[in-house]
């Protein structure tokens, strides 16, 4: 695995180093901490995500002519480092940017790309995606959302759950049967939908720590121009491949959070003392810490081999979808290290929140029953069920 820093992106990671100093506040960190429960924290979030975008940190990845700076893959690894240890907020529209996004830049009109990604990617709208449904989670071709065609429109009646900003967003990359009779994946179709239309009904979700991230979502006769299709009619499953693709190849980033993480837990227990002495010179804490700190450098390793595969042309997509079931099952770990370890010393909140929130690390963003399935058949070479 060929690793090196050009120079050229080590002048990348200055410039940006030196503009998070000078940007950053600790007003915008603590407001990320609150940005599920506060209004106030979110609509600062939104002014933040407007200061990066206009500064040119918004999107780096993304191509100059949308916002981006056409930031090789490299750059991406160094702009998900340096920002993760800064402890600057992901975007408000972060599926928006990772996932809905590279699909309209493939497959939406240049009125849609002209339109939508400018103001996506400032957050002056919030985008939410209509996939998983009460009957059809990681199942995504068992949706029953139905659009029948009428005239010059779609009209929209089904359900979605566990959509991300739902009951905030103004647009909606939605996943709708159109075909009954095709064959599940043949039959699916992808629509940019106005959130504001007649029909939508969205009510947020309240998930175990208090935030209120996700909503579900009911169309009622909801009429969506024909003009909103996304890719091809019927042809919704390589739209959803696309975006799924490059959910899972932003795994880069997150070593680094664990890290972070593994560093404030170290910090919390520099100050509590077990049996009279230090809790860091306790052996059995000592070795706790120590398999979770080698099983994050190995989640590094696996980040950055799939950074290296996408550098020189390989498959990212098997070693970035088993970096996602390693992160997830490390959070939980650390999670409930952190947890074990401090219990009622735990004033703040803080690590009582991230045990509850914790829990759905293996299921946000591709389950790992589904990613293992992906390791399975692109770094195993294992036949496909």
């Amino acid at each position: 695995m060929d690793f090196s820093y050009p120079p050229a992106v080590e002048q990348f990671r200055e410039e940006l180093r030196t503009w998070l100093a000078a940007n950053l506040t600790d007003e915008v960190v603590a407001a990320n901490r609150r940005r599920g429960r506060d209004p106030g924290a979110f609509e600062l979030l939104r002014t933040w995500d407007a200061a990066a975008a206009d500064a040119g940190w918004g999107a780096v990845s993304w191509p100059a002519e949308y916002g981006g700076r056409g930031a090789t893959p490299l750059e991406q690894l160094v702009y998900a480092e340096e920002t993760t240890r800064a402890r600057a907020p992901l975007p408000l529209n972060v599926i928006g940017m990772n996932n809905i996004a590279p699909a309209i830049m493939q497959y939406g009109t240049e009125q849609q790309k002209r339109d939508l990604l400018p103001r996506m990617v400032r957050a002056d709208d919030i985008w939410c995606q209509g996939m998983s449904e009460p009957d059809a989670g990681s199942d995504l071709a068992s949706l029953r959302t139905r659009a029948v065609r009428e005239g010059d429109h779609f009209v929209v009646n089904g359900q979605k759950i566990w959509t991300s900003l739902g009951h905030r967003a103004d647009w909606c990359q939605l996943y709708v049967r159109t075909d009954a009779e095709a064959p599940k994946h043949k039959g699916i179709s992808c629509l940019i939908v106005d959130m504001g239309l007649p029909g939508i009904e969205a009510r947020p979700l309240v998930t175990l720590n208090g935030a209120s991230d996700f909503a579900e979502v009911f169309f009622h006769d909801v009429r969506v121009p024909v003009g909103s299709l996304l890719g091809p009619l019927n042809g919704g499953w390589a739209v959803a491949t696309t975006t799924l693709s490059h959910e899972r190849a932003g795994a880069a980033r997150l070593y680094a959070q664990l890290q972070v993480q593994l560093g404030d837990l170290v910090g919390d227990l520099s100050r509590v003392r077990y049996a009279q002495r230090p809790a860091l010179e306790e052996p059995s804490v000592l070795r706790r810490l120590g398999e979770l700190s080698v099983r994050i450098d190995c989640l590094e390793t696996l980040c950055k081999r799939a950074v290296s595969e996408a550098v020189h042309g390989g498959d990212a997509l098997g070693s970035a979808s088993l970096a996602k079931s390693v992160w997830g099952e490390a959070g939980q770990h650390l999670a409930s290290l952190a947890f074990d370890l401090l219990g009622p010393q735990c004033t703040d909140g803080r690590w009582t929140d991230q045990r509850l929130a914790s829990r759905s690390l293996t299921i946000a963003g591709g389950t790992t029953q589904i990613n293992k399935g992906v390791t399975a058949t692109r770094i195993l070479g294992l036949p496909r069920a």
